[in-house]
């Protein structure tokens, strides 16, 4: 890096609105959420955070996050309202959208904006996008830059194709409207920062004109260390996931019900505990052979370490999976979907196992059962990848790079990814 870099970072004034309070990691976007702004304030960042604390994801407000140089947290109502959800879709209007959409968040924020001078204003995803004319307004002479963690759309359009009539009906409904809403505010934002590289291809497709900067996920891998003894006793499975999360609940459901039976009985030894905070009371109930739900559990990072197998059977969702790279840090082998592994370089036999069908699940779970020692070198250069390319440091300051440009920049230019 740079010296005018180095300098220019120590002043950099950045501001991240969220929709859900930073704490604590455990989900995927708050993992990425709480990377970024403890890299960003290592590489000489001033850090302010604006997060709602909404009914549906409350988080624990009382925990001090050193990343911030001010953080402060917004009650917002977002719970699921039918009559609501009816208005928007007379008026249509995106439901997904609206119900983030709160007046006391509002006001804090131009409260913050009159108080500070910001250089950057961060989205931490699609559905702060309300907020542009707030912050044009108060601040004209900040950037706004997007974070986009999902093609939000996208993961909408696959749970319809999954689901059935009438749901699914009402759920394309839905879709269309975000999908509209995603579209018309993408050359609103002074630089659009996709997760992966194939969701900034799909925003291009959208009619995204603007710079751009993909930017995974990053981790702090000091605080993930490999255990390998759990390659040295039989191998077993985890699954780790917030289960009010539909793709979460429709892959695991999927695979419960498609693959597993026939991967228990060919393989009766492999085990598989399911983990995750939400977890619907009639699956707590579970009686399937080899499968045990444990709800959430005080810390991932010792629940995988647990094991040596991981496994995310996604069939929808767009971004990246943290808990993947959760695992791949701590040297375990994930087996997941292709939906899963987008936006991860990783290659099947290399550093995962992919499967997309009840068959392909089998045969993964049987060469793992069967190559004890293959599978051990497998985690390792899982290991080894993560730390090479989703260290949180080296993906941020190459986001720094693309806030240094675009501040320099009077007209929109794409940014070379």
């Amino acid at each position: 890096m740079s010296p005018h870099l180095t300098t220019f970072a120590r002043t950099m004034k950045v501001l991240q609105l969220c929709k859900k309070y930073p704490f604590p990691p455990k989900d995927g976007e708050i993992i990425a959420i709480t990377n970024l702004s403890a890299a960003l304030t290592q590489l000489g960042c001033e850090v302010h955070g604006l997060a709602m604390n909404t009914t549906r994801h409350a988080g624990e407000v009382d925990v001090p996050l050193p990343q911030y140089t001010s953080l402060r947290s917004v009650p917002v109502d977002n719970k699921i309202r039918p009559l609501d959800a009816l208005r928007c879709l007379i008026s249509n209007k995106s439901y997904h959208i609206a119900r983030f959409e709160s007046a006391v968040f509002n006001e804090a924020l131009i409260e913050l904006l009159q108080q500070h001078q910001f250089d950057i204003v961060q989205l931490e995803t699609l559905y702060l996008a309300p907020y542009i004319d707030t912050i044009r307004h108060y601040a004209p002479q900040a950037k706004i830059v997007m974070r986009a963690h999902n093609v939000e759309h996208e993961i909408w359009q696959r749970i319809v194709r999954n689901s059935r009539i009438p749901k699914r009906w009402y759920l394309h409904r839905l879709t269309t409207q975000l999908q509209q809403y995603e579209a018309n505010v993408l050359n609103r934002y002074d630089l659009l920062v996709p997760i992966s590289q194939r969701d900034e291809s799909t925003f291009r497709k959208m009619g995204l004109r603007g710079p751009s900067r993909v930017t995974p996920i990053g981790l702090d891998l000091s605080h993930y260390r490999p255990d390998e003894r759990s390659f040295m006793r039989a191998p077993s499975v985890s699954f780790i996931g917030s289960l009010d999360w539909m793709p979460n609940q429709e892959g695991l459901q999927w695979f419960l019900r498609e693959a597993w039976p026939t991967i228990h009985r060919e393989l009766p030894k492999l085990n598989l505990q399911v983990a995750g905070r939400n977890t619907p009371a009639r699956w707590l109930r579970n009686d399937r052979p080899g499968v045990e739900f444990l709800g959430e559990v005080p810390c991932a990072r010792k629940f995988l370490n647990q094991h040596s197998l991981s496994v995310v059977p996604l069939l929808s969702g767009s971004g990246m999976r943290a808990k993947i790279l959760e695992a791949m840090a701590l040297g375990k082998v994930v087996v997941t979907t292709r939906i899963g592994l987008e936006g991860i370089d990783a290659t099947h036999r290399q550093e995962v196992l992919i499967a997309d069908s009840p068959a392909e699940f089998l045969s993964c779970f049987r060469y793992a059962v069967e190559h004890p020692e293959e599978i051990r070198q497998m985690g390792r250069r899982a290991r080894v990848l993560a730390t090479e390319q989703y260290d949180h440091l080296t993906t941020a300051r190459r986001l720094v790079a693309s806030y240094r440009q675009v501040l320099a920049q009077k007209q929109p230019a794409i940014l070379d990814v």
